[in-house]
Order: C-alpha cells, then structure tokens, then sequence
C-alpha cells in the first residue's frame, strides 16, 4: 500500500481537499486504484451535529455516514463510494479507545495519548485503506490521507504524531508527504516567509515535506520559487504552484503540467508495481475525458439558475448541490449562472422592514430560468421558499425541490391548491391543523447524532408513472437509488387530496406509505424529491434529476431524455448509467 499525505500550513481552508483529490485523481490515470481519508482534529464524532454556516455542508455517504464536505470532493473526483471510517475525527478515535479501556482491554497499563491514540489512528488507517471503495471491489493500491487545519493546531497534536511514527512504520518509498501552503501578495510582492515558517513547525513537529504545494493568486516568479526551495530545504522541482484558475476542476491539469505525477512515481517507486494492461488503459481513457470534459470552451451560453436557500451567507452550505449543477451545466455545454436568494428576502415581512432588499431579491427570481431550493432545517426562511416554488408553478419555470424544498412544494400545494392556508410542517409548527409534513414515527427527537434517515435508500417509481420526466432520466428503471438525510417526511394522510389537486406522488419507499418522488405532469419540470442526488454526482456522470433540470432550464429536456434512452447501458459504466462523454 502506497500513501500520499496532504497536510497544510498559514491557514486553513487553502485547497487541501482539491489538491488531495486532483493527486488521487493523476494516480487514477496511471490505472491504480485509489482510496482517501479525511482527518478532523474535532472532537465531534462526526459531522452530523455542526452547522452549515459554521462549518460548510455534512456530506453523507452511501452506508448514512455524515462526513466532512471533503470526502464529497474525493467521491466527485476518483468516483468513488467512501465509507462513514474513512472520516477520521477525534471524537471517533478516542470513543474507540475509551471503549477499550472499558473493556478491559488495556487492564493493568496506563491509557495515554502515546501510544494508545497514536497507535489507534495508524491502525485505523492501515485498515480503512484496505476497503475497496470502488467499482472494481479490490483492494486499493494508493490511500490519499488529508490531515485537516494546520500543521500546529493543538487538536491536530496527536494526528501528527501518529503520521510521524507512520511514515517509518510503512517504510521508505510508501509515503509522500505534500504540504500545502500560502503565499500571500502585498502590494505586487509574494511573501514567503510565512511559508518558511510554516515548513518549519512542520519539521519541527516530525513531518518531512517532500513536496510543497504553493496555492497563490497568480503564478509565483522563478525567484519566489527557488527561493522558497533554498529555505525549506527542497529541490525545485519539489515545489508545485497551485494558482487561482477558472474551475477547480481544471487543477489536475495544472499539476500534471507541472510534473506531480512523476515525483510521486518517483517518490512512491510506482515503476515496480505491475499492473493489468485493462487498468492502464482505462485510466488513460479516464485522463482523455477528464481533459475534454474540463477545459473551458470559449463563449459558452450561460445557464441562468436561482438557488432559494438558507444558508446563502456561506456557499460551502450547498457545495454539492452547486458541484452538481456545474456537472451538468458542462454536461449540456453551458456556463452555471448562479443567482444566490435569500430566502428571508422574499418573505412580506421584509417587503416592510427592507424594500429595497425584498425587490431585488424577487428581481434576481424572475428573470432566472430555473429555480432551485435545496434542504434545510429548521422554519427560518421556509415562507419565502414556499413563495418561490408558488411563482415557479404558476409560471411553469423549472422547479428542482431537495429534501426541505420538495416539503415546500407540498406546503405550496397544500396552501394554494387544497386551500389549507395554514398547512404547515411539524417541524415548524406543531400545533397547525393540517400538518402536511410530519415527523417519522422512527426518528428520535431526544439524541440527535445518526439519528436521522441516513444513506441510500430505493425509491420505487409508481404504476402509471411512465410519462414522469425524472423516471425517463433514470432511464425508465423501476427503480433509483439516492442518498438521504431527513427527520421528517409527507403526511401519507394528505397524500390522496393532494394528488386531486395535481400532485403526483410517483416515488415512494417499499412501503408505498412514505412518499419520495412529487412531479407535476403538465409542467416543463417541477420535481421534488426527497433524497439529495447531488451527494452522487461526479465529473464525468452527472446526477440525472439535476441533468433533467438544468436541460429543463436550458430547453433541451427532450434531447437529453432521449439521448438517455439511445445510450448503451454499461455494465462497469460510471454511477447513475451516465453515458461518458455525452453532451447536448
């Protein structure tokens, strides 16, 4: 097992996840499987419990674990299907040493944080590394290991200490640490002494930087770069400039460009693992569609889209939810044009306190194509998102509702269309006569951590639903298979009166008593569901519910529907069936 270990210095929230993914990503083309873990220094155990305004979006994966957004950007990049211990926090590390120590298992000896945590976290990741995470269900043969904050942090102490014995642990030629930092331009000139400082709290905490990874606004000069080289020590070559460019996804290429991959061939001695001719050249084939699918084109139509949300104040809250709009915005040959709403400012309230905010908000609605209104908690926000999806109906605009979004689409219809002015979610308002929205009889309302309906989960298209737009996107299947993370679902007690009223329910679990699909029929695109299917979106095969509404957007539905339809389904192809290199 190879490693590639991606820590960082200055400051934090510079590309570490970017960097990790595009490395894991270069490794991928040479026709090597790759895996990747995330390390957070917090004492959470995990990422369920933090705030979206805080901490940016809880990512959740396929067996329900609730992750760092990073490992989002490594499953988007290598396509992959990571697992809830392939995100390693403190609280997990210790929760699993305490029970030890509980058990007995540490009985007679003194339980400290070397060697009892260091050993826990090597041996954690020397076992994660081995689960196979992708189509292929072998073993992995590179694990990419990003180590969270910055080198320095007290929380992250114990993380580094365990990577220090760990390098020496696997041996010379299976570790490759790439450090990644930040220099900053004052007034024209690129400083690097916080770079210098920086490589040095590395040192001195036990790291070794075999490359360093410069991220800057610009291309750094020559000079700046051996001279960063001559004061931490490194060869010029070992140090990489990570620019400001126009798409992330365009970083690979950078890095390529300027030769990563062959230190880490080198470094890692990769010349001597043998490889299946099949794998070489699928992960050629792979670095050909990659290059294709990334490269701007030159005077691309924008896509105009609104997105009606809660957290508008940090745009990580929905990084998936835009990741997958630019998925399939590159998929149908579009620049993403994205309006950001808050939807506060829709609300009549702030027609009274804020004029000016209110009007320019339903400004930047009404002259969008398509409108988005991806998931939340809590009430905040909620009757200006009601609003939107009112306008978006009565207008026959594309509506796209995640989660809470399509819950609002139900309370719309509940309220303008049933006539129960004041339908509402129990979440919200748990004392409102017709409760729409109810919270499921399994959930848990006293411990909040994993207690929500997590993972993939099967939605199975209803009899009758074969003129649904979103099921001809899944290529007429049965069936769809998208991950979930809700607390509360549809009143099935609601559910006939409101499909009297236009509503089609024509996705529901394997019960048929919980509702997962609502589409209206005549209508270019209203879809709600509630899975959030922008968490298996990737690069190269886009989301087919966010395809549909981006091509509903754009005016090409029809054409994409029946590209779809004319696809050869393949067999190892990538997620979703998304034909590879397809565009409309």
């Amino acid at each position: 097992m190879k490693y590639v270990l991606v820590s960082g210095g200055v400051i934090s929230g510079i590309g570490k996840g970017i960097i990790a993914s595009s490395s894991g990503l270069l490794l991928k083309t040479t026709g090597l499987k790759v895996t990747a873990i995330k390390i957070d220094p917090y004492l959470n155990v995990d990422a369920g419990t933090l705030g979206p305004l805080e901490h940016g979006e809880c990512f959740v994966l396929k067996d329900g674990g609730e992750s760092d957004l990073d490992l989002g950007n490594y499953e988007r990049y290598l396509n992959l299907n990571l697992t809830n211990e392939n995100n390693i926090t403190t609280g997990k590390i210790y929760k699993a040493v305490i029970e030890r120590e509980r058990k007995g298992d540490y009985i007679g000896r003194t339980v400290q944080v070397v060697p009892h945590i260091t050993d826990a976290i090597q041996d954690w990741i020397q076992r994660v590394a081995k689960i196979p995470v992708d189509d292929s269900g072998e073993e992995p043969d590179v694990c990419i290991i990003e180590l969270g904050g910055t080198v320095g942090d007290i929380e992250s102490m114990p993380f580094v200490e365990a990577l220090t014995q760990f390098r020496y642990k696997v041996g010379k030629g299976n570790l490759v640490n790439i450090h990644v930092s930040y220099v900053p331009i004052i007034h024209g000139e690129e400083k690097t002494k916080p770079t210098q400082h920086a490589i040095k709290q590395m040192r001195s905490a036990g790291l070794i930087p075999d490359l360093i990874a410069c991220r800057c606004e610009r291309a750094l000069d020559e000079v700046t770069t051996q001279k960063i080289a001559r004061s931490c020590q490194v060869e010029y070559e070992q140090v990489l400039t990570v620019r400001d460019i126009e798409t992330i996804y365009q970083v690979p290429l950078l890095l390529e460009e300027q030769g990563l991959l062959d230190r880490l061939r080198e470094a890692l001695m990769l010349d001597q693992l043998s490889l299946p001719h099949t794998m070489i050249s699928k992960g050629a084939d792979l670095w050909q569609l990659w290059k294709k699918t990334v490269v701007s084109k030159p005077y691309l139509e924008p896509v105009n889209i609104a997105l009606v949300g809660k957290y508008i104040a940090l745009p990580d809250s929905y990084l998936s939810v835009i990741k997958a709009l630019e998925h399939s915005a590159m998929r149908c040959n579009r620049k993403l044009n994205l309006a950001w709403i808050d939807a506060e400012h829709l609300e009549d309230a702030t027609l009274q306190s804020d004029p000016t905010t209110y009007h320019k908000a339903w400004s930047q609605l009404t002259v969008a194509s398509g409108c988005i209104c991806p998931g939340g908690f809590g009430g905040r926000g909620v009757p200006g998102m009601v609003k939107a999806a009112k306008w978006a109906r009565e207008c026959k605009i594309p509506y796209l509702g995640i989660c809470l979004g399509m819950q609002v689409a139900v309370i719309e219809a509940a309220q303008n269309l049933c006539g129960y002015k004041d339908a509402a979610s129990e979440e919200f308002d748990a004392h409102a006569e017709h409760r729409v929205v109810i919270f499921m009889p399994e959930g848990s309302k006293e411990i909040m951590g994993g207690t929500m309906r997590l993972g993939t989960k099967t939605t199975y298209f209803q009899p009758g639903s074969e003129w649904s737009k979103l099921r001809a996107l899944y290529n007429d299947m049965n069936v769809m298979e998208e991950r979930h993370r809700h607390r509360y679902e549809v009143n099935p007690d609601y559910v006939e009166e409101l499909e009297k009223a236009g509503l089609n329910f024509i996705g529901k679990d394997e019960t048929g008593n919980r509702m997962e699909v609502v589409e209206l029929k005549d209508h270019p695109f209203f879809v709600g569901v509630q899975a959030h299917p922008e968490f298996t979106s990737r690069v190269l095969a886009p989301s087919p519910t966010y395809l549909g509404f981006v091509a509903a957007t754009i005016g090409c539905l029809d054409q994409v529907i029946q590209e779809i339809r004319q696809q050869k389904k393949h067999v190892n192809g990538p997620v979703n069936g998304a034909d590879e290199g397809v565009h409309f």
